[in-house]
C-alpha cells in the first residue's frame, strides 16, 4: 500500500537497498494461480466423477513412470556441478534429518505401543518429503529464473538424497510394525533390510537420478540430438499432468478425517509448513559463509531455503501409507490440507522475505497490487458460497447473518477491485462512491462476526432470538456506513497517494514544543494516544481502525515518526487479512455437503433438464444400460437385497425395503462389480436410468451419500418392452 507523499521509509540502521530483489515477486501470484488452478481442475474432475479414481491411476502411472523419469534424466545430464553451493545442500539435508528424527522420537515416545513404529515411520516421511517436482519446481522457476536460475538445480539434488537417506529409515519402521503384527513372524532382520532396499531401488526418482548422473559423465553434459526432442517431449508433459493428477488424488480424502486424528494432523502440518522452513533457513545462516561480505547471497540462499521448506507434502507419502495399510487417514488428509495451506504461506512468506530488499516506491505500488490480487481470488471463492440461497436455509438464523457476512466480504472485494481503476481517474463522484462501497462493506465485515456470535448466544439461552433480526441487520450495515460517511464529511482529500487507506483523512499533528506543531503520524502520551489510535476515525490510517489484527500498526505510530520495514510488513498482513476473508469463509462453508454441494448439484441438474426440450418418457434405454441392469437383476440383485435392504428410518416415519446410496456403493466394491467409488457411482446411475432402483421421493439421482433408495419392479416391464421392440 502506498504511504502519504510526506512520509519516508525508514530502514533502521541499514541503508536503503540499492540492489534489485533476489526474487521476481511479481511472477509469484501468476505461478500460484497456474499451479493451484490446475490442481483445482483435477479436483473438480474427480469430484464430479468425470474421471474416476481407477481412470486417474492411468494418468498417475504415466506421470510417475514416464514423464518424471524423463524430466530427471534430462536435468541430471545437463546439471552443472561447478555452480552447486554445497554448504546450501548440506544445510537442507541436515534440516531434513533434524525434522525427521524430531518427529520420529516424539512419535515413539507418545504413540500407542501397538502402532508406534508405523506412525514413527510414516509421520517422519510426511514431515520431510516435499512435493518438489510437481508444485515446487514451477514456484522456484517463477521466482528465480531471471535472478538466480542456478537455484532450480537444487530441486533435483535435494529430493533424491532425502529419498535415499531418510525414506529407507521410515520404510524400516513400517516393516518392523508389519513384522510385529504377524503372528508367525517368519521374516528375519535380513529379509526386512532386503525389502527396504528393494523399495528404494524401485522408486523412479532414485533410479533415474542414478542413471542420469552416470550419463552426465558419459555424454559430457549434453543430450544427443537424435534423442533430445523425445526426452524434451516427455519431460515437458510432466508439469500440467502431475498437478492435474494431484487434484484427482485429493478427492474424498478429507472425508476420512476423524476427531482422533485431528491432533496428530495439526502437529504434522506444523512440523512440515512451519518448523521445517525455519530450520532450513537457520541451517543456511549457520553453515554458509558469504566470502563477498555483502550478505546478499547468504540472505538470498536463506530465503530460498525457507521457501523450499514450505513446499507441501508429496502425494507419494499417501501411496506409502496405502501400501502398508497404515495411518491412511492422517496421511491422506494431511496431504490435502498441507497442499492448500502452503499456497497462502508461500505467498505471504515470499513477500515478507522480499520487502527488506525492495525500493520503497515500487514496493508501495506492489503492496497495493497485493490487495487487488487477493480481492480477485477471494471474490471467486465467495461467489461459490452464494449457492446457500439454493438451500433455502438463508431465511433461518443464524444463516441469515452469515449470508450478510458473505455479502459484506463480496462488496469489500468488489470495492477494492474498482478502486484499483477509479483512483487513477480524475472523478470526484467515482472516488466518493467507490470509497463508500469499499470501507462501508469492509467495516461491516468486522461487525457481522460479532453479531453472529451474539445471535448464537441469545438463541442458545432462549431457544429463539428475542431481538428482531431486522434490528441487527440495520446495525450490521448502518453503523459501518455511518462511519464511512463521517470520515468522508470530516476528512479531506490527501494529495499524491493512490492508497485508499490515506485517501481521505486529516494530517496528524504532533506537539514538538510549547507552541510548535509539525505534521507527523507520531503522537504522544502512550495510553491516551493508543485509545485515540483505535477510535479516532480521522486518523491517516483510518481503515485499520477497530481491527484487532492492526493493533501492532497502531503501536508502531506511537514510537516512530516514519514507517519502517516492520510497518510495511504489517501493512501487507492487513491487506491479506482484510481482503482475503473469503478464503476463511470458503474453508469453513465451501465444502459443506448439505449447505453448498448438494443444493448446487440439485439446481444444476434441474437447469440441465429444463434446457432440454420436453420429450415423452421413453421406455427403451441404451444397450449398455440394458446389459448392466440385466446382469445385475439376474445374478446379483437377490444377494444385494439380502445384504443391504432393510427397514430404514427417514424423517419421522419408517420406510420399508430401502437402502442408502453409500451402502450400495460399498456393496458393489465388496463383490467386485466396481473397482472404485467412482465406478460404483456410475454403475448405480445406470441401474437408476434402467429403472432397477429409484430415490424414495424421486428427487435425487443416484449419489454416494446417505440418501434412501429402493428397488423397483419397473425394470421388468422395460425389459419386456425392449425384447418385443
Amino acid at each position: 500500500m502506498k504511504v502519504p507523499a510526506n512520509l519516508n521509509i525508514s530502514y533502521g540502521d541499514m541503508d536503503p537497498p540499492d540492489t534489485p530483489p533476489t526474487m521476481s515477486i511479481d511472477k509469484l501470484f501468476p505461478a500460484l494461480l497456474e499451479c493451484f488452478g490446475i490442481i483445482l481442475c483435477g479436483y473438480i474432475a474427480g469430484r464430479a466423477n468425470i474421471i474416476t479414481s481407477t481412470q486417474g491411476k492411468g494418468l498417475g502411472n504415466f506421470v510417475s513412470k514416464f514423464a518424471l523419469p524423463a524430466l530427471l534424466f534430462k536435468n541430471m545430464v545437463l546439471l552443472d556441478f561447478g555452480n552447486v553451493i554445497w554448504p546450501f545442500l548440506w544445510s537442507i539435508l541436515i534440516a531434513k534429518v533434524s525434522v525427521f528424527f524430531i518427529v520420529c522420537v516424539i512419535t515413539l515416545l507418545v504413540a500407542s505401543p501397538d502402532t508406534r513404529f508405523s506412525k514413527a515411520g510414516l509421520f517422519s516421511i510426511f514431515a520431510t518429503q516435499s512435493n518438489d517436482f510437481a508444485l515446487g519446481y514451477p514456484i522456484v522457476e517463477a521466482l528465480y529464473k531471471n535472478t538466480h536460475p542456478e537455484y532450480l538445480q537444487y530441486i533435483y539434488l535435494v529430493a533424491p538424497v532425502s529419498l535415499m537417506l531418510l525414506n529407507p529409515i521410515g520404510f524400516a519402521f513400517c516393516e518392523i510394525q508389519k513384522w510385529r503384527d504377524q503372528r508367525d513372524r517368519q521374516q528375519n532382520k535380513l529379509q526386512i533390510v532386503g525389502v527396504v532396499i528393494l523399495q528404494v531401488l524401485k522408486n523412479p526418482i532414485v533410479f533415474m537420478v542414478v542413471i542420469g548422473i552416470i550419463f552426465h559423465f558419459i555424454l559430457a553434459q549434453k543430450i544427443p540430438a537424435f534423442m533430445e526432442q523425445f526426452v524434451d517431449g516427455l519431460a515437458n508433459s510432466f508439469g500440467g499432468a502431475a498437478l492435474f493428477y494431484l487434484g484427482l488424488s485429493m478427492v474424498g480424502q478429507l472425508g476420512k478425517l476423524t476427531r482422533s486424528t485431528v491432533v496428530a494432523l495439526i502437529l504434522l502440518i506444523t512440523a512440515k509448513l512451519l518448523v521445517m522452513p525455519l530450520i532450513c533457513r537457520e541451517m543456511v545462516e549457520l553453515l554458509y559463509v558469504d566470502h563477498t561480505n555483502s550478505g546478499l547471497n547468504q540472505s538470498s540462499l536463506s530465503n530460498y531455503a525457507f521457501l523450499y521448506g514450505v513446499f507441501p507434502t508429496a502425494p507419494s507419502v499417501a501411496i506409502y501409507a496405502a501400501h502398508y495399510n497404515m495411518e491412511l487417514q492422517v496421511v491422506t488428509s494431511g496431504m490435502v490440507l498441507s497442499t492448500f495451506l502452503s499456497a497462502p504461506i508461500m505467498y505471504v512468506s515470499a513477500w515478507l522475505l522480499t520487502i527488506p530488499w525492495m525500493d520503497p516506491k515500487p514496493l508501495m505500488d506492489s503492496l497495493q497490487n497485493v490487495s487487488y490480487n487477493v480481492s480477485i481470488i477471494s471474490l471467486v471463492t465467495l461467489v461459490s458460497l452464494t449457492v446457500m440461497f439454493l438451500s433455502k436455509k438463508f431465511k433461518r438464523l443464524p444463516h441469515m447473518f452469515t449470508l450478510n457476512l458473505f455479502l459484506a466480504q463480496i462488496l469489500a472485494c468488489v470495492g477494492m477491485i474498482l478502486w484499483n481503476f477509479v483512483v487513477r481517474q480524475d472523478s470526484f463522484i467515482g472516488h466518493v462512491l467507490t470509497f463508500t462501497l469499499l470501507y462501508g462493506s469492509l467495516y461491516s465485515t468486522y461487525v457481522w462476526p460479532g453479531l453472529i456470535a451474539l445471535s448464537l448466544v441469545l438463541m442458545k439461552r432462549g431457544g429463539e432470538l428475542k431481538v428482531a433480526p431486522g434490528f441487527l441487520v440495520i446495525a450490521g450495515w448502518g453503523v459501518p456506513g455511518l462511519v464511512a460517511a463521517v470520515l468522508l464529511i470530516t476528512g479531506e482529500r490527501m494529495p499524491d497517494t493512490i492508497d485508499s487507506a490515506f485517501f481521505y483523512g486529516t494530517p496528524q499533528v504532533r506537539r514538538t514544543g510549547e507552541s510548535r506543531y509539525s505534521e507527523s503520524p507520531l503522537v504522544e502520551h502512550d495510553f491516551i494516544i493508543l485509545t485515540y489510535c483505535l477510535f479516532d476515525f480521522r486518523r491517516t490510517s483510518a481503515p485499520q481502525l477497530c481491527l484487532p489484527s492492526n493493533l501492532s500498526s497502531c503501536l508502531w505510530w506511537l514510537f516512530n515518526r516514519v514507517p519502517g520495514r516492520l510497518y510495511l510488513e504489517l501493512q501487507f498482513f492487513c491487506a491479506v487479512v482484510n481482503y482475503g476473508q473469503g478464503f476463511i469463509s470458503f474453508g469453513i462453508f465451501g465444502l459443506d455437503k448439505h449447505l453448498i454441494i448438494l443444493p448446487f448439484k440439485k439446481r444444476m441438474s434441474s437447469l440441465w433438464h429444463s434446457m432440454k426440450p420436453e420429450e415423452q418418457p421413453q421406455l427403451v434405454v441404451s444397450d449398455d444400460i440394458t446389459m448392466t441392469c440385466t446382469q445385475f437383476t439376474t445374478y446379483h440383485k437377490e444377494q444385494c437385497v439380502r445384504d443391504i435392504v432393510q427397514k430404514k428410518r427417514c424423517g419421522e416415519r419408517m420406510v420399508a425395503d430401502t437402502f442408502l446410496g453409500t451402502e450400495l456403493v460399498e456393496w458393489l466394491l465388496q463383490v467386485g462389480l466396481s473397482q472404485d467409488r467412482g465406478e460404483a457411482l456410475l454403475y448405480g446411475g445406470r441401474l437408476q436410468q434402467g429403472g432397477v432402483l429409484q430415490h424414495i421421493t424421486q428427487e435425487y439421482g443416484f449419489q454416494d451419500d446417505e440418501l434412501h433408495y429402493r428397488f423397483t419392479a419397473l425394470y421388468t416391464m422395460r425389459l419386456i418392452e425392449h425384447v418385443f421392440t
